[in-house]
């Protein structure tokens, strides 16, 4: 059985990390070789193609952090977790809700959702 609430947390985690070399080797644990991510605003295939994404977002928004919203769940090979993006001790001003498709316990795939993004962001 695959722990939802531990692949959501790691996968904030992925998004977290500043460290190129440290977010390079958290997404070889955690997703496939040929995962993909893709939400309203951007897509990204495969490692290299999901890394580029976090650096982005990391360097528009360098003061903020992910964190999770709620308890993810799941069945069998799918999660869903809600997570909010904002500077610490305030309530995210971006929020939104991914679902991960895993495969042998990795994240294959994740189709993002924005449940709330201010103008201009």
């Amino acid at each position: 059985m695959t722990d939802p609430v531990t692949i959501a947390r790691r996968y904030i985690e992925l998004w977290n990390e500043r460290t190129a070399g440290r977010r390079r080797e958290l997404l070889s644990e955690s997703w496939t070789t040929d995962a993909s991510y893709v939400d309203p605003l951007m897509k990204g295939d495969g490692q290299d193609g999901i890394e580029a994404l976090i650096s982005g977002v990391q360097q528009r928004f360098p003061d903020f952090k992910f964190k999770l919203i709620g308890e993810p769940n799941g069945y069998g090979d799918h999660i869903r977790f809600s997570w909010g993006l904002g500077p610490d001790d305030v309530d995210s001003p971006i929020k939104g809700t991914d679902f991960a498709v895993l495969k042998d316990g990795r994240i294959r795939s994740v189709t993002g959702f924005l449940d709330q993004v201010p103008a201009g962001a």
